[in-house]
């Protein structure tokens, strides 16, 4: 069975079986294009080196192109889109096209999960995997709703995911399920 966002559970309904969500942050994709300029520009100063200042200065400046333009375009390529998936056994968050990074948090190690309604980059000092010793771990890849997990050795994990509520809700339920034992879920 797979959630679907806006369907209504009622008050005794068991969780669904895999619950699925995503982000997008397009505005990504133009930092994404800016990588893939520098990348470009490095590789037409290698090919049309027709500098005459020195060899030193022409691999400098390709290989600084070169590196700019790789680190930026996989840097906001693995954090265009992030997909969240919770199952029976763990809550799974896998960043980018590829899937990395990724990171898979056992409900066994969840406490509890909140939902965070207004979540901002800045907040985090941007885009991406984010770590801040006052607020955690988090995967941020745009400003709005995220989930919210506190963690069994004390440290918390956000993630954006559109409908963050209804993920809360259904960890909420698998962990209340989880610690009554498996008579509750009947």
């Amino acid at each position: 069975m797979r959630h679907h966002p806006h369907t209504a559970r009622g008050a005794h309904e068991p969780p669904p079986d895999v619950w699925t969500g995503h982000a997008t942050n397009r505005m990504q994709w133009l930092l994404a294009l800016a990588g893939a300029a520098c990348l470009a520009l490095g590789i037409k100063l290698a090919v049309d080196s027709s500098w005459t200042t020195g060899l030193g200065a022409l691999l400098m400046a390709v290989v600084g192109c070169v590196a700019v333009g790789l680190l930026v375009l996989f840097g906001t390529l693995a954090f265009v889109n992030v997909a969240v998936r919770v199952d029976k056994e763990s809550l799974e968050v896998r960043c980018g096209h590829m899937g990395v990074p990724r990171r898979r948090i056992p409900l066994s190690h969840i406490v509890g999960a909140e939902f965070a309604p207004d979540v901002c980059p800045r907040q985090w000092g941007g885009w991406g995997y984010r770590w801040r010793p006052e607020k955690g771990t988090a995967v941020i890849v745009r400003r709005g709703e995220a989930v919210v997990l506190n963690l069994g050795d004390g440290h918390k994990f956000t993630v954006t995911v559109d409908d963050a509520e209804s993920a809360v809700q259904v960890i909420k339920d698998r962990l209340r399920m989880r610690s009554t034992g498996p008579a509750a879920g009947v």
